[in-house]
C-alpha cells in the first residue's frame, strides 16, 4: 500500500541549478551573493524595507524580543494553539509565556482574549497566522497600539497569505518566516525576519553576529550574542523557490479546493476557513471533527495510518504541555481557554504535501469518511 505523505516540497531544476551554483560558487569574496538576493526579492515580495534571512523561525522570533529589549520581569502573549516555537524564545529572554484564547472559525489569536490577558508588565504579542490562515489584524493592532505593545507576527506558516490586500509578514513590527522542509516555500531548514523599522533591522543585524557590527572584519565583539546565519545553499534555495512562490501557493490552494469538494458532505467535519478580505495559503489542510463523533486526534491518527495515511495532530495548547506543567500563566489559561481546549483534541491536519495528486485526496477522503461512519 501507498502511504501518502502528510507534508513535503515541491522541487524543480531551477532549484537544484541554483543550489548548485552556491555550493560551486559562494565562497570568498562571493560567500554573500545569494543571501542579498534572496533577501533583497523577498523584501520586495512583502513589500517591505528589510529581509534578514536566518537558520530558523525560533531565531527570527529570539532576535525581535531581544531588538524590542524584552527580558526578565516583561510578559509576552502567545495565542494556546501553536508550536512551542512561537513561544520558547520568550523563556530564552527570561519573561513570562502567556497563553490567549483562539479565535473558533479561524483557529488564530482572538483579540478580546488577547486583551483580557494584557497587565502593566506586558511588553509584546506574538499573533500566528495558523496552519495559512490570518487572525484579525486590524483589532490586534488596535489593541497593540493603544497598550503600546509590540507585534511580531509570526508568519512561519503563511507565506502569500493576504490581509486585506497586505501579505502576511507585513503586519507587525516585525515578520517572521520559516523554511522548514515542511513549509510551503523551503530552505531545508531556515528562517527569516521582516522589518520596515531600520532600528530593528540594525539590532538584528549586530545580534545575529556574535554582536559585532555588519562588515566588521576585525573580529572585535562588543556584546556576547548569537550565530544566527543562513548558509548560502540555503539562500539560493530559496531564492528559487521565491520566484516560484504564486506556483506554490496556487497548488496549495489546488489541493484544498479539492479537499473541500470531496468532504463538501460530511455533517460535523469543520476544514481551514478563510475570512472575508483574508488569502488562506492552506499550508495544513485541517480536519476538526464534532465532539459526537467521540473521536480524539490520536485514535483519527492511527485509524488513518493503519489505511496508509499519514496525519499531524491539531497543536495541542500550550498550557496543556509538560513543558509547562509548572507555570502559573499555563494554570490559568487551562481555565480560561475555553475554545483551545474544544477545538484542538478532535482536529488533524490531513496530508498536504505539494505532490500530492487528485487521486491520493480522493483516497484520503474516502478513507475519513470510512472511519467517521465506523467502517
Amino acid at each position: 500500500m501507498e502511504r501518502i505523505p502528510v507534508s513535503g516540497p515541491w522541487i524543480t531544476r531551477k532549484e537544484i541549478d541554483y543550489v548548485t551554483d552556491a555550493v560551486t560558487n559562494a565562497w570568498y569574496g562571493n560567500a554573500n551573493v545569494w543571501h542579498e538576493r534572496f533577501e533583497k526579492a523577498f523584501a520586495e515580495y512583502l513589500g517591505v524595507k528589510h529581509a534578514i534571512s536566518l537558520p530558523h523561525c525560533t531565531a527570527a522570533i529570539h532576535l525581535s524580543l531581544l531588538a524590542f529589549k524584552v527580558g526578565p520581569g516583561d510578559e509576552v502573549i502567545v495565542p494556546d494553539c501553536t508550536w512551542i516555537a512561537s513561544a520558547a524564545p520568550v523563556t530564552y529572554v527570561g519573561a513570562t509565556t502567556v497563553f490567549a484564547d483562539i479565535d473558533p472559525r479561524t483557529w488564530c489569536l482572538d483579540a478580546r482574549s488577547f486583551e483580557a490577558c494584557i497587565t502593566p508588565r506586558t511588553k509584546a504579542v506574538i499573533p500566528v497566522n495558523l496552519y495559512g490562515g490570518m487572525p484579525d489584524m486590524d483589532a490586534i493592532r488596535d489593541v497593540a497600539r493603544r497598550h503600546k505593545l509590540a507585534i511580531i507576527e509570526d508568519a512561519a506558516e503563511s507565506v502569500g497569505s493576504e490581509y486585506h490586500g497586505r501579505r502576511a509578514g507585513s503586519l507587525g513590527d516585525t515578520g517572521v518566516f520559516s523554511f522548514h522542509g515542511s513549509k510551503t516555500l523551503t530552505t531545508g531548514e531556515g528562517g527569516l525576519l521582516a522589518t520596515d523599522r531600520d532600528d530593528i533591522r540594525a539590532r538584528v543585524l549586530f545580534l545575529r553576529d556574535h554582536g559585532r557590527p555588519p562588515g566588521d572584519r576585525l573580529f572585535h565583539n562588543t556584546e556576547v550574542a548569537y550565530k544566527y546565519k543562513m548558509s548560502s545553499m540555503q539562500a539560493a534555495l530559496g531564492a528559487a523557490q521565491l520566484e516560484r512562490v504564486e506556483e506554490l501557493i496556487a497548488r496549495k490552494r489546488e489541493i484544498f479546493a479539492w479537499y473541500a469538494e470531496e468532504l463538501a458532505g460530511v455533517d460535523g467535519l469543520t476544514l481551514n476557513y478563510e475570512a472575508p478580505g483574508t488569502k488562506n495559503t492552506y499550508w495544513m489542510v485541517t480536519a476538526v471533527l464534532d465532539e459526537r463523533f467521540g473521536l480524539r486526534k490520536e485514535r483519527l491518527m492511527e485509524l488513518l495510518a493503519a489505511r496508509g495515511i499519514d496525519c499531524r495532530p491539531f497543536f495541542h495548547p500550550l498550557s496543556s504541555l509538560p513543558a509547562y506543567a509548572h507555570s502559573p500563566e499555563a494554570e490559568k489559561a487551562r481555565q480560561r481557554n475555553a475554545v483551545s481546549y474544544r477545538v484542538s483534541p478532535s482536529a488533524v491536519n490531513l496530508p498536504s504535501a505539494l505532490n500530492l495528486t487528485r487521486a491520493q485526496v480522493a483516497r484520503v477522503c474516502q478513507s475519513l469518511r470510512d472511519v467517521l461512519a465506523g467502517r
